[in-house]
């Protein structure tokens, strides 16, 4: 079903991966698209991620309890969050709508809603790669949730409850099962959890490459400028970049964390920060990962990655402009240098990229209330590579008019008044 705008080119503000998949979705539609980002696509946020690609990646970030965890974050193993205090007078209130998420019937609705993003994620990576050649980018792995200390009772934890009653395939195993299937892990670790039914992306920098040739193939045009300002005239959407001004009816704001300056430029305030994740890459790694590993102590997950061994993690809180706090680097070679006695970090590489967060864990997805023309994909958190194809899927289906099959209030900007 075509729009009765179709003949006019839509706009995508941020080539990351979901800015890809929006594009994508719509071309197979017969639009026009063009999509503008300052970066190389798919090489800013979306290529730092552990390339975990997870149907049951659905469990929101704010949990019951999890007020209880924060000293321990902040200061206990890897400290995994660390909050700069130049975010502090913005950290508040969001703080309070993330400790409001955390009641079960909140986190329930939340994986709920994620479950519609993250579930069909594998199967639509295999679409949009079918027929580039880089199939092989997308193989299928365990996620392994490992534990240094052995409970018989993990799986009665409210995060794998949920994914069990949604359908997910778990095992609890041992330390002897679990050094069989990653022999590379530390003894340290004396039980994991098994998330099976995954996939993961060898390099998730490649991908976004791949995608954009299949986005120019298809006849969408990738355009590198700075994007300076928004705003409506006589009807249409005009966007001010480095050296010129392009105007369209139809605009998706898909630029991750930066979405939020562009649009309070015409006074939309959304609650959404830059979590800030760190990587480290080891190119000569001399150990081989069988699966996605995620160290639930340090909060990092290491994948086996076409240049190397990725561990990435870290959750800082940070201002957009703030350069990557070498301290990150120092915390990640050591967790993993415990987590894996073998690897060899001499030669690494050291990445900071910045997350869009909403407080509750998901994506602002559809249209602006009140700016007819304009629409959000935007937010997505720790979950942009889960979420990316099918949130992309649903943004093209509204653009272009047709009513998606899940619910979209979750999704609404709305959602905070």
């Amino acid at each position: 079903m075509q729009s009765p705008d179709a003949h006019d080119e839509i706009i995508i503000l941020g080539c990351g991966l979901v800015g890809l998949c929006t594009a994508l979705s719509l071309l197979e539609r017969g639009e026009k698209v063009r999509l503008i980002d300052r970066d190389e696509p798919g090489q800013a946020t979306s290529m730092g991620n552990a390339g975990v690609v997870s149907p049951w990646s659905i469990i929101p970030q704010p949990l019951p309890g999890i007020w209880k965890a924060i000293p321990r974050l902040l200061f206990g193993y890897g400290r995994p969050l660390s909050i700069d205090p130049r975010v502090v007078p913005a950290m508040v209130p969001w703080a309070f709508r993330f400790l409001r998420q955390s009641s079960e019937r909140r986190t329930r609705l939340a994986a709920d809603a994620m479950s519609h993003l993250c579930g069909p994620s594998i199967e639509l990576y295999e679409r949009h790669l079918r027929g580039t050649g880089h199939e092989n980018l997308l193989c299928d792995s365990y996620y392994v949730h490992a534990f240094r200390k052995a409970d018989a009772s993990k799986l009665q934890a409210i995060d794998y409850r949920i994914r069990e009653e949604k359908g997910a395939d778990l095992e609890l195993v041992g330390q002897e099962r679990l050094l069989k299937i990653e022999p590379a892990l530390s003894p340290d670790f004396k039980a994991a959890v098994l998330i099976k039914g995954q996939s993961r992306i060898r390099s998730p920098g490649q991908l976004g490459k791949v995608l954009a040739d299949k986005v120019r193939a298809l006849g969408g045009a990738i355009e590198r400028v700075e994007i300076r300002s928004l705003r409506k005239d006589n009807g249409r959407w005009c966007i001010t970049c480095q050296n010129k001004q392009i105007t369209a009816q139809r605009v998706v704001v898909a630029m991750g964390v930066w979405s939020k300056k562009l649009l309070e430029s015409f006074g939309i305030s959304v609650p959404l920060l830059s979590e800030r994740g760190y990587h480290i890459e080891c190119r000569d790694p001399q150990v081989e990962l069988n699966h996605s590993v995620m160290d639930v102590d340090a909060k990092v997950v290491a994948s086996s990655m076409n240049g190397g061994v990725r561990i990435a993690g870290q959750a800082e809180f940070a201002p957009i402009e703030k350069p990557a706090d070498e301290r990150r680097r120092v915390v990640l070679l050591r967790v993993a240098r415990a987590a894996f006695p073998g690897l060899r970090t001499e030669e690494h590489s050291f990445w900071m990229g910045q997350r869009p967060s909403f407080p509750d864990s998901l994506p602002a997805l559809g249209k602006i209330p009140g700016h007819p023309g304009l629409f959000a994909n935007f937010g997505h958190s720790h979950y942009g590579l889960m979420m990316a194809p099918k949130s992309g899927a649903v943004a093209a289906q509204i653009v272009c008019g047709e009513v998606p099959n899940i619910p979209l209030e979750p999704y609404s900007l709305g959602r905070f008044g």
